[in-house]
């Protein structure tokens, strides 16, 4: 990267800085690969971060079906964990995850995991007879997520159900859009995937589209790729020993000030392991971090302090750095060293992505933003208006010490309760254009390839050298945002 003037020699974040087109021989977004080329199976580079309110086995397996990494967090028990990260290497690749409930659901309970939106179904099915899953003679259909809108709330599953099962065959499909092409023709948008009679996953027209763009982040045997988050107190090698034999591809060993002691001999523990798998670690914000880190057994950096939407601990420590300049040292830094850098926090925009990645980031960590999709963990809510949302809380909360330290005696949990930083409970809502995780994805990944056509890269690396990035002002920043209305 470069800068359009000199560097200056003051920290910036994202919104200090732009980016300069320049001669391009890149003519399609389709020519650019994200690949992040950090050691991970990623093929995008964009991770969900290890927060109790972001990343679930649902979301992580969606994500690695479309190339990301999902995180799954270190405040999950180890059992939970385990079970988790097989869950995600028991999905399919190639077709959605389907999602089942019985006749008896009724509509409300429905909306409650879907809104009412295109592209999504509910196979609605009794628990299955047969340990290999739901028989296609079990399956009474689908109902769409869109007629969850116009039935009462009380309506049973099973009765809107009642026009029968559409599904397609798996050896019948020869390529993605062969796949659309079968959806068309049965007039269907969602459609049951079949293998040998049995249910193996579900379609719409918008996934099998997706299947032409996207690669997925799959490991060695094919499976979907998952990472596990471990903090540095306790038996570090114990559970990062017990992570990998469960099949997690990347071990993140993570505490929000990385650079101190006790991360150092937690890395050191974990890279003695020679688990074969790549290490991240974090937080840290400096060109320091990174070498004791490197040194100590990491091969990923996770850099921010402070830049999370959740975050509170610039306003009650000070302590922090603006999220780009954080970026940029890192990444110099873990270059000389053959790292990468986890761009970590303080993304809103696809824009924001591309300036990380312009900064030398490998991968790009997203929270907040991901946390309002129907994949995150929990139900979704309605406020007073109607609008859905999900819960989103802080790693550091009061509400995230509860569930971590829940297990402690009162006074000492009332201890740790004085020293919580973070915002315990927030709404995130649901975009009503782009409500799941694959939504959020078309965006961002359709921005960040046009970024790489306007800078003339091709790759990631390409990406890394060729950028050129101005500084703005204020009224700069505000000149490039699109107006809802006229002025």
């Amino acid at each position: 990267m470069e800068f359009y003037g000199e560097r200056p020699d003051v920290d910036l974040t994202y919104s200090d800085v732009f980016l300069v087109p320049r001669r391009s021989g890149v003519t399609s977004r389709l020519d650019v690969d994200l690949a992040p080329g950090d050691g991970t199976p990623a093929t995008l580079p964009i991770v969900s971060a290890n927060m109790n309110s972001v990343t679930g086995a649902r979301l992580a397996a969606t994500l690695a079906r479309r190339g990301g990494l999902g995180v799954l967090p270190q405040d999950m028990p180890l059992q939970g964990l385990d079970a988790a990260i097989r869950w995600v290497k028991d999905q399919p690749v190639v077709w959605d995850t389907p999602v089942v409930l019985p006749p008896e659901s009724t509509v409300a309970e429905a909306a409650r995991l879907l809104p009412a939106t295109d592209g999504h179904g509910i196979v609605v099915a009794p628990s299955p007879a047969s340990p290999e899953g739901l028989r296609i003679d079990e399956i009474l259909g689908i109902v769409p997520a869109t007629r969850l809108g116009t039935a009462l709330p009380d309506a049973r599953l099973g009765d809107l159900a009642r026009g029968g099962i559409t599904s397609i065959d798996a050896d019948d499909v020869t390529s993605p859009r062969h796949a659309f092409d079968l959806i068309v023709g049965a007039e269907a948008e969602t459609v049951c995937v079949l293998h040998h009679g049995f249910l193996v996953g579900t379609l719409s027209r918008r996934s099998a589209l997706r299947s032409n763009i996207y690669r997925p982040a799959v490991d060695l045997d094919g499976r979907l790729s998952v990472a596990a988050a471990v903090g540095i107190n306790g038996d570090v090698a114990s559970k990062a020993q017990a992570l990998a034999a469960a099949g997690v591809d990347v071990l993140v060993v993570d505490t929000a000030h990385g650079h101190q002691e006790g991360m150092l001999a937690a890395l050191r523990t974990v890279a003695a392991l020679d688990l074969g798998i790549p290490i991240a670690a974090g937080n840290i914000v400096t060109a320091e971090g990174v070498h004791d880190l490197v040194a100590a057994g990491a091969d990923i950096l996770k850099v921010g302090v402070g830049p999370g939407a959740m975050c509170t601990t610039r306003m009650m420590t000070a302590v922090g750095r603006p999220q780009f300049s954080a970026v940029l040292e890192t990444a110099e830094a873990a270059r000389l060293m053959g790292a990468h850098v986890w761009a970590d926090g303080g993304v809103r925009y696809p824009r924001d992505v591309a300036l990380a990645l312009a900064a030398g980031a490998a991968s790009v960590m997203i929270g907040s933003w991901f946390a309002g999709t129907i994949e995150a963990p929990g139900e979704l809510q309605l406020d007073g208006q109607g609008r859905a949302y999900k819960e989103s809380w802080g790693m550091a909360s009061t509400k995230a010490v509860h569930e971590r330290f829940g297990r402690l005696d009162p006074y000492e949990l009332a201890r740790k309760e004085l020293f919580a930083e973070g915002i315990s409970s927030s709404k995130i809502y649901l975009d009503p254009l782009r409500p799941g995780l694959e939504d959020l994805l078309d965006m961002i990944t359709s921005g960040v390839r046009s970024s790489f056509t306007y800078a003339g890269a091709a790759t990631v690396p390409d990406f890394h050298e060729r950028a050129r990035v101005g500084l703005q002002s204020a009224a700069g920043y505000e000149e490039g945002k699109a107006l809802p209305v006229s002025w």
